[in-house]
């Protein structure tokens, strides 16, 4: 089966949000949405979420899932607002729960903070497999990044997340608590493993040196041969060591602390104070 699949770039934040739907019938998912978030006023707008709703009503659409595929550090996810807008239900793997532990202790939530992915409307093993209409998805979980990193299988089409980048930008950082090197290589070795023909959607881009326009789509094919960072059968050993060294020079995403208050909730703000309002914190010293 080959899917439709249609992408949407927030440039702001350097995201790719998609619409995956079925080559003939109307059902469709939602893949690692965007609420846009103005940081300094703490203000949030659904800009980039009302692209994708006109997009689903213009078209017909049947919203069938709205899936994450882990915990976004750099954004803040929109599926709240567009289930609320569009229906479908809201997914994640079930390895949230350790993200959730982690950083419910980070944030210093206490026991009103629920952890155990409750949050969500359905958690994902790996192996497992669900519906989007007529199509089916196979959930595969790769872990390196952050514990509860899935990739989507569907078709002939592979969504990686931050798991792999465009080949000639590499792989994803894996310094964030929970993350590894050595478990992003194994899970990359599995998604490689699909067939060379099969078309892979990253979850961000940032323009390579050298590359003049922006780019998310690669296949399993390029990425064996052409990845800077894995290509051409680079041993585990070296890659850990590379990515380990990389990693210690990079710092924290811009819209960390917000993003992953978020997104540990399915896109939930923190619950309101007894003013009515919601709070973001910032830890001192701590990431």
């Amino acid at each position: 089966m080959k899917p439709i699949v249609d992408a949407f770039f927030d440039e702001t934040t350097n995201t790719v949000s998609y619409i995956v739907r079925e080559p003939e019938g109307q059902s469709c998912a939602i893949i690692d949405s965007v609420l846009d978030y103005d940081q300094a006023a703490g203000r949030t707008d659904t800009s980039s979420a009302d692209a994708i709703i006109a997009f689903v009503k213009v078209n017909d659409l049947k919203v069938a899932w709205i899936l994450e595929s882990h915990v976004h550090a750099d954004h803040l996810s929109a599926a709240p607002y567009l289930q609320d807008q569009l229906g479908g239900k809201i997914g994640i793997g079930t390895q949230i729960t350790v993200v959730q532990d982690t950083f419910g202790k980070v944030f210093n939530e206490g026991t009103a903070f629920q952890r155990d992915g409750s949050q969500f409307d359905a958690l994902f093993e790996d192996g497992e497999s669900l519906n989007i209409g007529q199509m089916r998805v196979d959930v595969m979980h790769t872990p390196g990044h952050t514990p509860a990193c899935l990739t989507y299988v569907i078709g002939d089409t592979a969504f990686v997340g931050d798991t792999l980048f465009m080949p000639d930008f590499g792989t994803a950082r894996c310094d964030f608590p929970g993350g590894s090197a050595s478990d992003l290589y194994q899970s990359i070795q599995r998604i490689l493993s699909l067939p060379d023909d099969t078309r892979v959607f990253v979850g961000h881009d940032y323009k390579a040196p050298g590359r003049d326009e922006f780019a998310w789509e690669t296949t399993i094919g390029e990425q064996k041969a052409l990845n800077i960072h894995i290509g051409e059968g680079r041993p585990m050993e070296e890659f850990v060591t590379m990515r380990t060294a990389r990693d210690g020079k990079l710092g924290m995403p811009r819209l960390i602390l917000p993003s992953i208050q978020t997104n540990m909730r399915a896109g939930q703000m923190p619950e309101p104070e007894d003013d009515g309002k919601s709070y973001f914190k910032v830890p001192i010293n701590t990431l």
